[in-house]
């Protein structure tokens, strides 16, 4: 019987790469040119995941659709900067063991490897060069041509694009909007702890683990995979 091909769906900030500090920054410089508060940090990291014209509005409920709009752009311009002047690699490393779990589930032929994040393609083709994995992903979904997180456009197009059912994928993020997207898509959610939302928020995961090396366990063991 022939092994049907898996794919793995990561999603990116909070998840592959620790983008906090630039993203926190960036969106406190876009408040601050609009002379507007800027929101807590926990509150800015609680709106990762989610497309910017999504999320910003519920940063600033009070502020207006032209308002909205500027503290888009003005973030786009600041996080540009910043990666510009420190380089994506520095602005969002990767989370330790995060490249070599990358690798090995990259050496297994059955199994296809993509992402699905709010980040734009010129972040994430930014990012994923920086970091040299060109040749890793299979499929790159972002937040330029789908609806918002946790609507499951992003997953079913991965699907299409690899070629697998979605009871032959997972998808992996740090955040509710992730493990929301995935049951929505009818795939396996693994939540992981050391990101932007609480894992007790992560109600809609199948599993939840606590570092890389339970992650590569967990996806071997979900599809009785040899370690």
């Amino acid at each position: 019987m022939t092994t049907p091909l898996r794919l793995v769906i990561f999603d990116v900030d909070g998840t592959l790469v620790d983008s906090q500090g630039h993203i926190v920054a960036s969106m406190t410089m876009a408040f601050q040119a609009l002379g507007a508060k800027a929101p807590t940090r926990e509150a800015i990291l609680g709106i990762v995941g989610l497309s910017l014209t999504v999320g910003v509005p519920l940063l600033a409920p009070t502020l207006t659709g032209v308002q909205h709009s500027a503290l888009v752009q003005g973030y786009k311009d600041s996080y540009a900067h910043l990666r510009e002047t420190h380089g994506a690699a520095e602005a969002s490393p990767l989370y330790p063991g995060a490249r070599e779990t990358l690798q090995k589930l990259h050496q297994n032929d059955d199994i296809l490897l993509g992402v699905a994040t709010g980040k734009s393609k010129r972040g994430l083709d930014a990012l994923i060069e920086a970091h040299g994995l060109e040749r890793m992903f299979v499929t790159r979904q972002c937040a330029d041509f789908h609806p918002s997180k946790p609507h499951p456009s992003m997953v079913h197009t991965a699907l299409a694009e690899a070629g697998v059912d979605a009871a032959d994928a997972v998808m992996v993020g740090d955040t509710s909007f992730d493990m929301d997207m995935a049951h929505t898509a009818g795939v396996t959610g693994i939540g992981v702890t050391w990101g932007y939302h609480a894992p007790v928020a992560l109600t809609a995961a199948t599993h939840i683990v606590q570092d890389f090396d339970a992650l590569h366990s967990t996806i071997n063991t979900h599809w009785s995979l040899p370690v």
